[in-house]
């Protein structure tokens, strides 16, 4: 298959290869996207895939982790790896007349990590350090106990950097038991910029002969969640309150999935956003407040968070409870949706700037199993929603939203109040 600039083709072993070619500086960007993630985590080693993904860069094939670094950095390039909940995603950009020297590694990291024992503990005591760090972040706090309140111990559960007691229990056999199973369900591989010639041959470049075995990632249900109406607290006497208002929803591509996204525009993008001129500009609640929905190839969550101070907290807990409300009885009118329409446009437009926006977007996308023009697609589509389209997204997915606090006990007890004798906790 082949576009103008697009082409796609096939590594030995089944990893598809898309090049985007982009006009400009000579630049490439390269993404390998791999499905699994810390919702893969085998049971017990919650931590494990973003322990993996931090020690594959530090040393692969013939280079040790300083060598690895020297021979990277010395470019100016960058390379790195990380873990999400539904994949590990590996990047790299650098100079186009680097690429020969540079581009293998990409799946020499998957295919011969070092996995130094030393290298091993000190990711893990980083990753551990910043779980603590994050004990006292009450953002935090909040948006954690909201997980366990919407995926329990399921697959979403955890923060993808793992849970403490099992994280500190994780070593070399445990990850080198991962390596085997990287790809089994799936990658994809996306380079953009300006692409060298015969890429597939500079990729598989000092494997030896070897094929990285995979296919391209399937269309798969994902995690899903609790659909549980709950409220939970933590007292941290600072002097604010932390609210985590949300649900779980439906995976990306799914239907009525877009209209959530330009109901997230109206809410939460810009400060014209619907959550911003209510509760700050007209209430003076909010520190700080937004909306949060991730893409994932499960049931994903759509939250409101608010940060008020704690002498507001009824009236806060109040508010917020009644935009979600609105959101379930009132469509939005044209005009807000035409501004969320505009909204949405213009996130598309600055999300494909640089060739890394690029490369990422598309791996992503691919990586959920879903076709390489989604998101053009998704623009045409949604000129064609009405107010009454997001009103039924919102009645069909939004009911029943769970209630994360963080922040005074006194501010806690008033926003406890308020949510036992609300209308949107009764039904």
């Amino acid at each position: 298959m082949s576009s103008a600039g697009v082409q796609q083709r096939e590594l030995s072993g089944g990893c598809p290869l898309w090049l985007i070619e982009r006009p400009g500086p000579a630049i490439l960007s390269a993404k390998l996207w791999i499905r699994g993630g810390s919702s893969a985590d085998p049971s017990g080693q919650r931590g494990a895939s973003q322990l993996l993904a931090g020690v594959l860069s530090r040393g692969c094939g013939p280079f040790s982790g300083d060598a690895l670094a020297d021979l990277v950095e010395g470019r100016g390039a960058g390379l790195r790896c990380e873990a999400a909940e539904d994949g590990t995603l590996i990047s790299l950009k650098c100079a186009s007349d680097d690429a020969a020297l540079l581009l293998p590694l990409v799946l020499q990291m998957v295919t011969s990590p070092w996995l130094v024992e030393d290298q091993v503990a000190l990711e893990r005591q980083l990753n551990l350090q910043t779980l603590q760090r994050q004990k006292e972040d009450p953002f935090q706090v909040a948006h954690d106990q909201l997980r366990q309140q919407l995926y329990g111990s399921g697959p979403y559960g955890h923060d993808p950097l793992g849970v403490e007691d099992e994280l500190c229990a994780l070593a070399r056999p445990q990850l080198e038991q991962m390596t085997h199973q990287l790809g089994q369900e799936g990658a994809v591989m996306v380079l953009a910029g300006q692409i060298p010639a015969e890429p597939e041959q500079l990729l598989l470049h000092q494997l030896e002969g070897q094929s990285w075995r995979t296919q391209a990632p399937k269309r798969l249900a994902g995690a899903s969640g609790l659909k549980q109406v709950s409220l939970a607290s933590n007292v941290d006497e600072t002097e604010q309150l932390v609210l985590m208002l949300g649900t779980t929803t439906a995976p990306l591509g799914s239907e009525q999935a877009l209209a959530l996204r330009l109901l997230h525009c109206h809410l939460g993008i810009g400060m014209s956003s619907r959550l911003f001129v209510a509760l700050r500009e007209e209430h003076g609640l909010a520190y700080d407040v937004g909306v949060h929905y991730p893409a994932r190839l499960g049931d994903a969550p759509f939250v409101f968070h608010l940060s008020s101070s704690s002498d507001r907290a009824e009236d806060a807990t109040r508010e917020l409870l009644n935009e979600w409300l609105r959101l379930l009885e009132e469509p939005i009118s044209d005009a807000q949706l035409q501004l969320a329409k505009a909204k949405f446009k213009g996130q598309e437009a600055l999300g494909r700037q640089t060739c890394s926006q690029v490369a990422d977007r598309h791996a992503l996308v691919l990586g959920h199993g879903l076709p390489f023009d989604f998101a053009d697609r998704c623009l045409l589509e949604a000129e064609a929603l009405t107010p009454n389209d997001l009103h039924q997204a919102a009645q069909a997915l939004l009911q029943g939203p769970s209630l994360s606090l963080c922040g005074p006990q006194d501010a806690i007890e008033a926003a406890t109040a308020v949510w036992t004798g609300h209308p949107l906790n009764r039904s």
